[in-house]
């Protein structure tokens, strides 16, 4: 999936600005996205508006990803070069991501369950594939790692949450949890928040809880509950996991600092 960095520059705030123009048409047309929520209703349905308080904070770090991306120049230091990479080699995934969420959009807005269900499949399975088999360790020195790592982690981390809420308004609509649905959602958290670094691990433990609030307002209290158990539960994981083997590193991986070259020096 390699992309060289001028394409890059193009194709990733292309496809966000395809993404917003689809988030727009989502929300003003009619039925608007929440009217299709409210009336397709099922074991994995959360609050909506827990969906809204995620995605505008998101987007404030999605555009000073693509500023940096867009600022910065390769060709003046190896050091650049590297913080170019780091952001480049996340941009197909970030451009899958966006053109899957604005294609849902629109088949969401016409009550295409199943056929919107197949890019949230997509999308969701994309992006946690980056950042469990592509996404290296956060460099806390690097703006660019930190910023990719924000942005890939909270794309994954909401990915899940619309994985469960679209497969089940798509074939389980109006069902309650039965007793696999609830095995499987303590398990599967459990398991994704024991190879989670904090963002992506804070964001497991803020699905559980849109899902908690949303499963009450429904009259699911006591399901309600026990996603509230899975939610400080998960918490418990993610905190353990991250003290136990810290996720991030400080400067070079490798444990050396690149020798300068001349143009650093200037």
């Amino acid at each position: 999936m390699g992309i060289t960095h001028s394409t890059a520059r193009i194709v990733a705030p292309l496809s966000f600005a395809i993404d917003f123009a689809a988030q727009q048409y989502g929300m003003l047309s009619t039925p608007n996205m929440k009217d299709v929520h409210d009336a397709n209703l099922s074991f994995w349905s959360p609050q909506p508006y827990f969906i809204a308080g995620f995605f505008f904070p998101q987007q404030l770090f999605q555009l000073a990803w693509l500023y940096r991306l867009w600022k910065l120049d390769g060709s003046k230091s190896a050091k650049e070069k590297k913080e170019v990479d780091i952001m480049t080699d996340f941009v197909p995934y970030y451009a899958v991501g966006n053109l899957c969420i604005a294609s849902w959009m629109i088949f969401w807005n016409s009550s295409a369950l199943k056929t919107a269900n197949i890019f949230v499949l997509i999308n969701s399975l994309t992006q946690l594939t980056y950042i469990f088999t592509r996404l290296p360790p956060m460099n806390t020195r690097s703006t660019s790692s930190v910023l990719t790592h924000i942005v890939s982690n909270t794309f994954a981390g909401i990915g899940v949450l619309d994985l469960l809420h679209n497969g089940s308004v798509a074939y389980f609509d109006h069902q309650g949890p039965n007793l696999a649905v609830k095995v499987l959602t303590g398990v599967g958290f459990a398991a994704l928040a024991g190879d989670s670094d904090f963002i992506f691990g804070g964001c497991l433990v803020y699905d559980l809880v849109a899902l908690a609030v949303g499963q009450r307002g429904i009259g699911e209290t006591g399901w309600s509950n026990l996603l509230g158990l899975y939610a400080v539960g998960t918490a418990g994981i993610v905190a353990a996991r991250n003290l136990a083997r810290p996720p991030y590193v400080s400067g070079d991986k490798d444990g050396y600092i690149e020798a300068a070259t001349e143009d650093d020096r200037l």
